[in-house]
Protein backbone atom coordinates (compact mmCIF):
# COMPACT_ATOMS: atom_id res chain seq x y z
CA UNK A 1 0.00 0.00 0.00
CA UNK A 2 1.43 3.14 -1.12
CA UNK A 3 -0.29 6.75 0.42
CA UNK A 4 -1.71 8.55 -2.16
CA UNK A 5 -3.36 12.02 -2.55
CA UNK A 6 -6.96 10.06 -2.93
CA UNK A 7 -6.38 8.43 0.34
CA UNK A 8 -7.23 9.55 4.05
CA UNK A 9 -3.54 10.69 4.44
CA UNK A 10 -3.19 8.50 7.45
CA UNK A 11 -0.93 5.00 7.48
CA UNK A 12 1.07 3.04 9.97
CA UNK A 13 4.54 1.43 9.69
CA UNK A 14 6.91 -0.16 12.08
CA UNK A 15 10.55 -0.93 13.39
CA UNK A 16 11.50 -4.73 13.98
CA UNK A 17 14.43 -5.28 15.82
CA UNK A 18 16.02 -5.80 19.22
CA UNK A 19 16.68 -3.04 21.66
CA UNK A 20 14.97 -0.28 19.84
CA UNK A 21 13.72 1.41 22.71
CA UNK A 22 15.75 5.06 22.58
CA UNK A 23 15.54 4.61 18.24
CA UNK A 24 15.01 7.58 16.40
CA UNK A 25 12.23 6.39 13.97
CA UNK A 26 9.12 6.86 15.58
CA UNK A 27 10.15 10.56 15.80
CA UNK A 28 11.67 11.34 12.78
CA UNK A 29 8.59 9.43 11.00
CA UNK A 30 5.95 10.93 12.21
CA UNK A 31 7.14 14.26 12.93
CA UNK A 32 7.90 14.73 8.64
CA UNK A 33 5.08 13.30 7.90
CA UNK A 34 2.84 15.60 9.57
CA UNK A 35 4.96 18.66 7.95
CA UNK A 36 3.92 17.04 5.06
CA UNK A 37 0.02 16.63 6.09
CA UNK A 38 -0.22 13.37 6.55
CA UNK A 39 -0.81 10.94 9.95
CA UNK A 40 1.54 8.28 10.06
CA UNK A 41 1.98 5.82 13.07
CA UNK A 42 5.13 4.56 13.79
CA UNK A 43 5.09 1.14 15.74
CA UNK A 44 8.07 -0.45 17.73
CA UNK A 45 8.55 -4.51 17.40
CA UNK A 46 11.42 -4.71 19.98
CA UNK A 47 12.23 -8.94 19.53
CA UNK A 48 13.95 -8.01 23.36
CA UNK A 49 10.22 -6.79 24.47
CA UNK A 50 8.39 -8.80 22.93
CA UNK A 51 10.01 -12.26 24.11
CA UNK A 52 10.62 -13.37 20.28
CA UNK A 53 13.79 -14.59 18.81
CA UNK A 54 15.26 -12.81 15.80
CA UNK A 55 14.55 -15.88 13.12
CA UNK A 56 11.22 -14.87 14.17
CA UNK A 57 11.70 -11.95 12.10
CA UNK A 58 9.22 -13.43 9.37
CA UNK A 59 6.35 -14.30 11.65
CA UNK A 60 6.76 -10.46 12.59
CA UNK A 61 6.65 -9.13 9.29
CA UNK A 62 3.42 -11.15 8.45
CA UNK A 63 2.15 -9.46 11.79
CA UNK A 64 2.87 -6.00 10.97
CA UNK A 65 1.57 -6.54 7.02
CA UNK A 66 -1.95 -8.13 8.78
CA UNK A 67 -2.20 -5.28 11.04
CA UNK A 68 -2.61 -2.93 7.48
CA UNK A 69 1.09 -1.36 8.56
CA UNK A 70 2.37 0.12 4.80
CA UNK A 71 5.39 -1.31 5.59
CA UNK A 72 8.25 -1.93 8.22
CA UNK A 73 12.06 -1.38 8.79
CA UNK A 74 14.27 -3.60 10.36
CA UNK A 75 17.53 -3.25 12.11
CA UNK A 76 20.02 -5.42 13.66
CA UNK A 77 20.10 -8.58 14.51
CA UNK A 78 17.46 -9.15 11.58
CA UNK A 79 18.65 -7.59 8.37
CA UNK A 80 19.81 -10.66 6.44
CA UNK A 81 17.74 -13.06 8.52
CA UNK A 82 14.55 -11.09 6.71
CA UNK A 83 15.41 -11.51 2.96
CA UNK A 84 14.37 -15.48 2.70
CA UNK A 85 11.42 -14.17 4.26
CA UNK A 86 10.15 -12.01 1.38
CA UNK A 87 8.30 -12.49 -1.56
CA UNK A 88 10.55 -9.57 -3.50
CA UNK A 89 14.17 -7.65 -2.96
CA UNK A 90 15.20 -5.19 -4.63
CA UNK A 91 18.60 -5.22 -6.82
CA UNK A 92 20.55 -3.43 -4.34
CA UNK A 93 18.97 -5.62 -1.43
CA UNK A 94 20.01 -8.86 -3.07
CA UNK A 95 23.41 -7.64 -3.22
CA UNK A 96 23.86 -6.50 0.20
CA UNK A 97 21.97 -9.60 1.55
CA UNK A 98 20.34 -7.50 3.56
CA UNK A 99 16.84 -5.68 4.01
CA UNK A 100 16.21 -2.25 6.46
CA UNK A 101 12.65 -1.47 4.62
CA UNK A 102 10.02 -3.62 3.91
CA UNK A 103 7.11 -2.40 1.68
CA UNK A 104 4.00 -4.17 1.67
CA UNK A 105 2.09 -4.97 -1.60
CA UNK A 106 -1.38 -6.28 -0.99
CA UNK A 107 0.14 -9.75 0.28
CA UNK A 108 3.43 -9.23 -1.10
CA UNK A 109 6.57 -7.81 0.60
CA UNK A 110 8.67 -6.49 -1.28
CA UNK A 111 12.49 -6.11 0.61
CA UNK A 112 14.38 -2.45 0.20
CA UNK A 113 17.93 -1.07 1.53
CA UNK A 114 18.15 2.45 2.16
CA UNK A 115 21.21 2.31 4.58
CA UNK A 116 23.55 2.40 1.51
CA UNK A 117 21.90 5.77 0.43
CA UNK A 118 21.59 7.03 3.66
CA UNK A 119 25.13 6.16 4.38
CA UNK A 120 26.68 7.54 1.43
CA UNK A 121 25.17 10.36 1.53
CA UNK A 122 25.81 11.38 5.17
CA UNK A 123 29.02 10.49 4.26
CA UNK A 124 29.33 12.87 1.54
CA UNK A 125 27.91 15.57 4.18
CA UNK A 126 29.82 14.65 7.03
CA UNK A 127 33.28 14.02 5.72
CA UNK A 128 34.35 15.94 2.71
CA UNK A 129 37.39 15.83 0.76
CA UNK A 130 38.52 12.48 3.58
CA UNK A 131 40.95 10.12 1.60
CA UNK A 132 39.16 6.71 0.87
CA UNK A 133 42.03 4.90 -0.80
CA UNK A 134 42.37 2.67 1.99
CA UNK A 135 38.91 2.10 4.39
CA UNK A 136 38.61 -0.53 7.55
CA UNK A 137 35.48 -1.53 8.12
CA UNK A 138 34.55 -3.29 11.67
CA UNK A 139 31.44 -5.52 10.97
CA UNK A 140 30.15 -7.69 8.13
CA UNK A 141 26.06 -7.95 9.07
CA UNK A 142 23.48 -6.05 7.74
CA UNK A 143 24.85 -2.56 8.52
CA UNK A 144 28.44 -3.19 7.29
CA UNK A 145 27.38 -5.01 4.08
CA UNK A 146 25.40 -1.69 3.18
CA UNK A 147 28.58 0.52 4.07
CA UNK A 148 31.12 -1.85 2.29
CA UNK A 149 28.55 -1.38 -0.62
CA UNK A 150 28.53 2.08 -0.02
CA UNK A 151 32.28 3.28 0.26
CA UNK A 152 32.75 1.45 -2.77
CA UNK A 153 30.31 2.91 -4.56
CA UNK A 154 31.60 6.24 -3.85
CA UNK A 155 35.34 5.06 -5.11
CA UNK A 156 37.01 3.78 -2.39
CA UNK A 157 40.15 2.34 -3.61
CA UNK A 158 39.67 -0.79 -1.06
CA UNK A 159 37.75 -1.68 1.83
CA UNK A 160 38.97 -4.45 4.48
CA UNK A 161 36.19 -5.76 6.43
CA UNK A 162 37.03 -7.23 10.19
CA UNK A 163 34.65 -9.38 11.34
CA UNK A 164 34.40 -11.95 14.68
CA UNK A 165 32.99 -14.18 12.48
CA UNK A 166 35.86 -14.48 9.66
CA UNK A 167 33.57 -16.29 7.43
CA UNK A 168 31.00 -13.23 7.11
CA UNK A 169 33.85 -11.11 6.31
CA UNK A 170 34.68 -13.11 3.62
CA UNK A 171 30.98 -14.04 2.36
CA UNK A 172 30.53 -9.83 2.10
CA UNK A 173 34.05 -9.89 0.18
CA UNK A 174 32.96 -12.73 -2.05
CA UNK A 175 29.60 -10.19 -2.99
CA UNK A 176 31.73 -6.73 -3.70
CA UNK A 177 34.05 -8.53 -5.99
CA UNK A 178 31.11 -9.90 -7.57
CA UNK A 179 29.50 -6.20 -7.81
CA UNK A 180 32.68 -4.28 -8.24
CA UNK A 181 35.68 -6.61 -9.40
CA UNK A 182 38.60 -8.05 -8.16
CA UNK A 183 41.29 -5.94 -5.61
CA UNK A 184 38.73 -3.43 -4.00
CA UNK A 185 37.92 -5.49 -0.62
CA UNK A 186 39.78 -8.07 1.55
CA UNK A 187 38.35 -10.25 4.51
CA UNK A 188 39.43 -10.89 7.89
CA UNK A 189 39.15 -11.62 11.69
CA UNK A 190 39.50 -8.50 14.48
CA UNK A 191 42.89 -9.59 14.77
CA UNK A 192 43.61 -8.28 11.73
CA UNK A 193 42.54 -4.60 12.71
CA UNK A 194 45.78 -3.68 14.58
CA UNK A 195 48.19 -3.86 11.29
CA UNK A 196 45.05 -2.61 9.13
CA UNK A 197 44.56 0.51 10.84
CA UNK A 198 48.25 1.57 10.61
CA UNK A 199 48.40 1.78 6.78
CA UNK A 200 44.60 3.27 6.11
CA UNK A 201 42.68 6.67 6.08
CA UNK A 202 39.84 5.62 7.69
CA UNK A 203 37.47 3.16 9.96
CA UNK A 204 33.84 2.29 9.87
CA UNK A 205 32.64 1.09 13.01
CA UNK A 206 29.37 -0.72 11.81
CA UNK A 207 28.65 -3.45 15.00
CA UNK A 208 26.39 -3.10 17.67
CA UNK A 209 29.10 -2.44 20.17
CA UNK A 210 28.32 0.65 22.06
CA UNK A 211 24.54 0.46 21.91
CA UNK A 212 23.32 0.39 25.59
CA UNK A 213 22.42 -3.46 25.10
CA UNK A 214 26.26 -3.92 23.61
CA UNK A 215 28.47 -1.75 26.13
CA UNK A 216 31.86 -1.00 25.29
CA UNK A 217 33.86 0.36 22.30
CA UNK A 218 34.85 -1.54 19.62
CA UNK A 219 37.90 -0.38 19.21
CA UNK A 220 40.86 -0.03 21.36
CA UNK A 221 41.51 3.51 21.75
CA UNK A 222 45.52 2.86 21.89
CA UNK A 223 45.10 1.91 17.89
CA UNK A 224 43.52 5.32 16.68
CA UNK A 225 45.61 8.22 15.27
CA UNK A 226 45.65 11.78 14.27
CA UNK A 227 45.14 11.86 10.42
CA UNK A 228 42.64 8.76 10.64
CA UNK A 229 38.80 9.91 10.43
CA UNK A 230 36.39 7.63 11.94
CA UNK A 231 32.74 7.02 10.89
CA UNK A 232 30.37 5.30 13.23
CA UNK A 233 27.04 3.64 12.24
CA UNK A 234 25.49 3.53 15.78
CA UNK A 235 23.79 6.42 16.80
CA UNK A 236 21.86 5.51 20.26
CA UNK A 237 24.18 6.88 21.96
CA UNK A 238 24.77 9.49 19.38
CA UNK A 239 28.20 9.99 21.60
CA UNK A 240 29.81 6.47 22.00
CA UNK A 241 33.19 5.92 23.01
CA UNK A 242 34.45 5.19 19.86
CA UNK A 243 34.16 8.85 18.55
CA UNK A 244 35.10 10.54 21.97
CA UNK A 245 38.20 8.33 21.79
CA UNK A 246 38.75 9.37 17.94
CA UNK A 247 38.63 12.91 18.71
CA UNK A 248 40.76 12.88 21.93
CA UNK A 249 43.41 11.68 18.93
CA UNK A 250 42.17 14.58 16.97
CA UNK A 251 40.63 12.45 14.30
CA UNK A 252 38.23 14.09 11.96
CA UNK A 253 34.56 11.83 13.08
CA UNK A 254 30.84 10.86 11.94
CA UNK A 255 28.16 10.07 14.32
CA UNK A 256 25.69 7.58 13.11
CA UNK A 257 22.58 10.39 13.35
CA UNK A 258 22.73 12.02 10.15
CA UNK A 259 22.83 8.17 8.44
CA UNK A 260 19.22 7.08 10.55
CA UNK A 261 17.95 10.92 9.30
CA UNK A 262 18.25 10.19 5.56
CA UNK A 263 17.68 6.52 5.37
CA UNK A 264 14.47 7.04 6.98
CA UNK A 265 13.84 9.95 4.60
CA UNK A 266 14.26 7.19 1.46
CA UNK A 267 12.57 4.74 3.08
CA UNK A 268 9.77 7.21 3.85
CA UNK A 269 9.58 8.05 0.26
CA UNK A 270 9.40 3.78 -0.32
CA UNK A 271 6.40 3.39 2.08
CA UNK A 272 4.14 7.20 1.09
CA UNK A 273 5.22 7.67 -2.01
CA UNK A 274 6.15 11.43 -0.52
CA UNK A 275 9.09 13.45 -1.36
CA UNK A 276 10.13 13.98 2.67
CA UNK A 277 12.03 17.12 3.35
CA UNK A 278 16.15 15.80 4.01
CA UNK A 279 17.31 19.01 5.49
CA UNK A 280 14.12 19.41 7.55
CA UNK A 281 14.84 15.87 8.29
CA UNK A 282 18.42 16.72 9.42
CA UNK A 283 17.67 19.18 11.51
CA UNK A 284 15.17 17.34 13.27
CA UNK A 285 17.61 14.57 14.42
CA UNK A 286 20.17 17.55 15.68
CA UNK A 287 17.14 18.11 18.18
CA UNK A 288 16.70 14.69 19.04
CA UNK A 289 20.36 14.10 19.73
CA UNK A 290 20.61 17.75 21.84
CA UNK A 291 17.48 16.39 23.95
CA UNK A 292 19.31 12.40 24.09
CA UNK A 293 22.05 14.39 25.53
CA UNK A 294 19.86 16.76 27.55
CA UNK A 295 18.06 13.46 29.19
CA UNK A 296 21.44 11.78 29.85
CA UNK A 297 23.23 14.30 31.47
CA UNK A 298 20.04 14.77 34.08
CA UNK A 299 19.96 11.20 34.52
Amino acid sequence: MRVTETDTRSYAVGLIGAGIQGSFSPALHEREARELGFDCEYRLFDIDELGREPDEVGALVREARDLGLAGVNVTHPCKQLVVRELDEVSPEAEALNAVNTVVFEGDRMIGHNTDTTGFQAAFTRGLPGVATERVVLLGAGGAGAAVAHAMLGLGAGEVAIADVEPARSRELVDALRRRFGSGRARAGGVSELDHWLLASDGLIHATPTGMPSHPGTAVPAQLLRSGLWVAEVVYVPVETRLLADARACGCRTLSGAAMVALQAADAMELFAGVDPDRERMLAHVTELVADSARTASAA
